[in-house]
C-alpha cells in the first residue's frame, strides 16, 4: 500500500495532540537573508530579512474550518522530521504505527483518510482550505482619498474594480496638480478576491510602461498569461503600501508588484498569501472546498503564495483596534491620526503671571475624582509609514 508524506505528517501530528505518543527530533529552523531594495533616485533603505513562510493554518480535518494561526513547535518538527525521512521510511513508520500503536483500532480507513486531509490542508496552506459559508459576506470599504498635510497623498483602494479605478484617476490628477510628492496606498480595507485584470490597471498607473507587472501560471498549460504595462505612470513619486492579515488575493498582487516595480515597501502584516485564482467546489454536508488552481507570479522571482507578503516594516495591532481606526479614519480623515496633539508648554505669558501651565496639568490630572480622558485611536501602520516618507525624501534632498 502506498502512503503519501502528507498522510505521515497529520497522523503525526494527530497523534500528537491527543496523546503524546511518538516522539521525534526536531531539525533547526532555516536563517533568513537580509536584503534591500533601492528607491527612486538610488536611495537604498535596509530592509528586513526576505520574506520567509508565514504563519499556516491550524490542523483542519474534514468538517472543520480552516484558520491562519502560527504553527506550534511540535507541529513545525514533525513536518521537518517527515521530510527528512526517504520514501521507503515513509511507508515502513506507516506500517509500523498501524501495526504496533498502542491504540491501533482507532486507525481506521477514515481516521486514516482525515489524517490525510489534514496533513495536506497544513501543508498547502492559503492553497487550499475548507470553508463554512459566509453568513453575511464581507463588505469593501468606500473608496476614500486625501492629502496628509498637503504633501502626502492617501488613497483606501476599497475594491479593485472599475469604479474605484476611476476614483482612483481622479484622486492620482488631483494630487498631482496640488504637488503632492508622495503617495500611501492603503489595501487594509480591501476584501479578499477582484480580478487579476482590475488589479493590473492599478498597477499601471504606478509603474513604468513597458514592464512585465505579473504572471499566472496554471499547470498543464502551454504558456502563462502576462500581464504587462502598457501606459505611462500617472504619479510620479515615493510610494509606500499598508498591508495587513486579510490583504488577500489582488490586493496582494497590488502591494507585491508596486513593491518590486515601484520601489513601494509595503508596511503592516503579512497579507494572506491568496494571490492565485480558485475553484470552489460545495461539499455535500455545506461547507465549500476551495483549491487554487493557478499561482500569481511576480517580477524578481518575489514568492508571496501561499506564504504572503512579508511586510518590510512590521506593524503589531490587534484585529479589532484595527477595524476601529478604519473606522474612524472613513469618517473622519486620516491627518487627525497623523498628527501628534501639541502639548502646553511654558511660555513668557505664563511666567509674568507666575505659573506653570505644565505643571498645572500634570497635577489636575492627578486629583481624586477628575475624568481622564479616554484612550485615543491610533493607526501605528499610518503613522510609520509617514515617518518612512519623511526620511527617504530627506535623504533624496541631501543626494541632489
Amino acid at each position: 500500500m502506498n502512503f503519501p508524506v502528507s498522510l505521515v505528517t497529520g497522523l503525526l501530528a494527530g497523534l500528537l495532540v491527543t496523546r503524546p505518543g511518538l516522539a521525534q527530533t526536531p531539525a533547526p529552523a532555516p536563517g533568513t537573508t537580509p536584503f534591500s531594495l533601492p528607491f527612486k533616485g538610488d536611495i537604498k533603505i535596509p530592509l528586513g530579512p526576505a520574506p520567509t513562510p508565514a504563519a499556516q493554518p491550524s490542523p483542519a480535518v474534514a468538517g472543520a474550518d480552516s484558520k491562519r494561526v502560527s504553527p506550534s513547535a511540535e507541529t513545525t518538527g514533525v513536518r521537518q522530521t517527515v521530510d527528512s525521512l526517504s520514501t521507503a521510511d515513509v511507508h515502513q513508520a506507516l506500517e509500523n504505527i498501524r501495526s504496533n500503536y498502542i491504540e491501533a483500532t482507532t486507525l481506521t480507513e477514515d481516521a486514516l483518510n482525515r489524517a490525510t486531509l489534514q496533513g495536506l490542508l497544513e501543508r498547502l496552506g492559503g492553497g487550499a482550505s475548507v470553508r463554512q459559508p459566509l453568513a453575511t459576506p464581507a463588505q469593501p470599504s468606500p473608496f476614500r482619498s486625501e492629502a496628509i498635510d498637503g504633501r502626502i497623498g492617501y488613497v483606501r483602494i476599497g475594491a479593485i474594480d472599475k469604479e474605484n479605478l476611476a476614483q482612483f484617476d481622479t484622486a492620482l490628477a488631483d494630487f498631482v496638480t496640488k504637488g503632492v510628492s508622495a503617495l500611501i496606498v492603503d489595501l487594509r480595507a480591501t476584501v479578499a478576491g477582484g480580478s487579476l485584470e482590475q488589479a493590473a490597471e492599478f498597477i499601471k498607473r504606478l509603474t513604468p510602461k513597458g514592464k512585465v507587472l505579473f504572471t499566472l501560471h496554471r499547470s498543464g498549460a502551454a504558456q502563462d498569461r502576462l500581464f504587462t504595462s502598457n501606459q505611462d505612470p500617472s504619479f510620479h513619486g515615493v510610494t509606500v503600501t499598508l498591508v495587513n492579515r486579510d490583504t488577500a488575493g489582488a490586493a496582494e498582487v497590488v502591494a507585491a508588484a508596486l513593491r518590486i516595480l515601484d520601489n513601494a515597501l509595503a508596511v503592516g502584516q503579512t497579507t494572506a498569501g491568496q494571490a492565485a485564482e480558485f475553484s470552489e467546489q460545495p461539499l455535500s454536508g455545506g461547507r465549500t472546498l476551495r483549491v487554487a488552481v493557478a499561482e500569481v507570479r511576480l517580477p524578481e522571482k518575489l514568492v508571496i503564495f501561499p506564504e504572503g507578503l512579508r511586510p518590510d516594516l512590521p506593524v503589531r495591532i490587534s484585529p479589532g483596534a484595527e477595524a476601529d481606526v478604519l473606522r474612524a479614519e472613513l469618517d473622519n480623515g486620516v491627518g487627525s491620526f497623523t498628527l501628534e496633539p501639541e502639548p502646553v508648554h511654558l511660555n513668557e505669558a505664563a511666567l509674568v503671571a507666575g505659573v506653570n501651565p505644565e505643571i498645572d496639568e500634570a497635577e489636575a490630572a492627578q486629583k481624586p475624582g477628575v475624568k481622564k480622558n479616554k484612550t485615543t485611536l491610533s493607526d501605528p501602520a499610518l503613522e510609520r509609514a509617514v515617518d518612512l516618507i519623511a526620511t527617504v525624501q530627506i535623504f533624496g534632498a541631501k543626494a541632489k
